[in-house]
């Protein structure tokens, strides 16, 4: 698992806590993807599993160590939903919960990681909380989550919750600069586009997408000028939807902020020129109205299974073209 700089100063505070005798049993740990959480997490279970510490280190020498490079450690526990199903269900939880009251199968520590917490049916939460709340010894849970708002309070309040920001742009941009070669334009809009997460940021340059996202900015001008929303669909309509609609709604964003001459806090740094002409081309209530509607037709692509995309696009553009007719909003209970 790839170590991330940036993850240091958690490492050791969250270690330091335990040498000092004040790790908490259950760490939630919010981070944006790209964040490198899991390797954190993965890194304290092992100081925390291994039997001779070097430190704030975890020897790799020592059986626990090698059973946990294996990935074969008999008292690290990973629960994950069934195959084909998306959410963790009490069955699971259930299973690895009472495994925690027999001793150790090495004599140490026992350690659950549930990667995403937000799997967590209602039933699991609830037998996980009543193991949170009597914790049996020397057993520790590390959670990760991206929204921890949809994690049930009760769950939330019983866990020490830690965020794993972003690292300073500066730093971030020299890393990614050490990692690729894309220029450093693309590499602010990168990182950019994914909150600032560098490791998020390097993986989108590497995705054959992304050249794409230029045409994008191209064909959406084109549209506008043409008065022709429906040019935009082949850009659109893919797999990749909800990243693309992210890139659109970065698009029209910026254009609102040329517009209001806050050019310097753009996304896409390196397509500047798209985001001005468009900002010289629509009035500022068009803009919103837009990204109103692309925001709610991208919600609902992600969060309603079922539902036709081809069509759910075709709506979205034929809405923008009623927009540019009529020169003025649609009411607000057509969105």
């Amino acid at each position: 698992m790839k170590w991330y700089p940036w993850l240091r100063p958690a490492y050791e505070q969250l270690v330091a806590n335990h040498q000092a005798g004040r790790g908490h049993h259950a760490l939630l740990v919010h981070a944006l993807p790209g964040m490198g959480d899991d390797a954190l997490i993965y890194a304290i279970s092992r100081w925390l599993m291994c039997q001779q510490p070097d430190g704030q280190k975890s020897c790799g020498k020592c059986r626990a160590c090698q059973l946990m490079q294996a990935q074969t450690h008999p008292d690290y526990y990973l629960p994950e939903p069934e195959k084909g199903k998306a959410a963790l269900g009490i069955d699971a939880v259930r299973e690895v919960t009472e495994k925690l009251y027999d001793r150790a199968r090495l004599g140490g520590a026992k350690v659950v990681w549930l990667k995403d917490a937000e799997q967590l049916t209602e039933a699991a939460a609830n037998a996980l909380l009543k193991t949170l709340e009597e914790p049996p010894e020397n057993t520790w849970f590390m959670l990760g989550c991206r929204n921890p708002d949809r994690l049930p309070a009760t769950l939330r309040s019983r866990c020490l919750y830690w965020h794993l920001s972003p690292p300073e742009d500066r730093w971030s941009e020299a890393w990614l600069a050490r990692e690729c070669d894309a220029p450093q334009p693309q590499r602010i809009a990168a990182l950019r586009l994914t909150g600032g997460a560098p490791a998020a940021a390097l993986a989108l340059l590497q995705q054959a997408a992304w050249p794409q996202r230029q045409g994008l900015a191209e064909h959406l001008e084109q549209a506008v000028n043409n008065r022709d929303a429906l040019m935009l669909l082949p850009d659109l309509h893919h797999d990749d939807v909800s990243m693309r609609l992210h890139w659109l709604a970065a698009l029209l964003l910026d254009a609102l902020k040329c517009g209001q001459g806050a050019g310097a806090y753009i996304t896409h740094v390196d397509l500047i020129a798209h985001s001005q002409l468009l900002a010289a081309s629509l009035s500022v209530s068009t803009l919103q109205s837009m990204l109103t509607m692309l925001l709610r037709c991208r919600e609902q692509l992600a969060s309603v299974a079922g539902l036709n995309r081809e069509l759910m696009l075709t709506e979205l553009l034929l809405n923008w073209e009623q927009v540019w007719r009529n020169g003025s909003p649609l009411p607000h209970a057509h969105f």
